[in-house]
């Protein structure tokens, strides 16, 4: 029987992929997850993130959000727990903050998640099944738990990113969806009693 990865080993070899793109490469998933995410049937409330270490997307992922019709919500910083969201209103209204991201500079609006019915969610990796692997500092963790039960949950990963299976711990939430520069969006298996 071979050995499982564990979570630690995935994320060295995701970074490593990552870190390895060139940065046409990156751009050009970039423009077609923007494409990809404005063609999504938007609600009114939408919640994203700015990536960073290269992440997947760009700012044009939120500017087509915007254009799209969406009103977009961005995490803020802040001691570890869940996290707090600001209205994104362009790409001048953001500000420099921990951890090297950038985040709105305006009003943190409070149990904003509640308002979101779409949540973007950045993860280094999420398998079929719908478990998402992040960074590993759990703040996702901490916060997809208070959305709507209605809300799709959606990671956005490149398309070498979706996996056939990661592991998994007790208090990882599936996504319901994974968003890719090439596949788009693509339903996951999310129901952890059919195993």
């Amino acid at each position: 029987m071979p050995v499982e990865r564990d979570k630690h080993a995935w994320r060295t070899e995701i970074k490593a992929r990552r870190a390895a793109m060139s940065g046409a490469e990156h751009e050009a998933e970039a423009r077609e997850l923007a494409h990809n995410a404005a063609a999504l049937d938007l609600p009114e409330w939408v919640c994203a993130y700015v990536p960073v270490r290269g992440e997947p997307g760009s700012l044009d992922l939120l500017a087509a959000l915007r254009a799209a019709g969406a009103r977009v919500l961005l995490p803020v910083t802040g001691p570890p727990g869940p996290l707090r969201w600001a209205e994104f209103t362009g790409a001048n209204a953001l500000r420099r903050a921990r951890f090297g991201l950038l985040e709105p500079a305006g009003e943190v609006l409070a149990d904003a998640i509640t308002l979101a019915e779409l949540i973007l969610v950045p993860a280094l990796a999420v398998d079929r099944r719908g478990v998402r692997l992040g960074r590993g500092a759990g703040y996702y963790d901490r916060t997809l738990g208070a959305a709507r039960a209605s809300a799709r949950l959606i990671a956005v990963v490149r398309d070498d990113e979706l996996l056939d299976r990661l592991p998994e711990e007790p208090h990882d939430l599936r996504m319901g969806w994974a968003l890719t520069p090439h596949g788009g969006l693509q339903r996951l298996g999310g129901d952890r009693d059919a195993e």
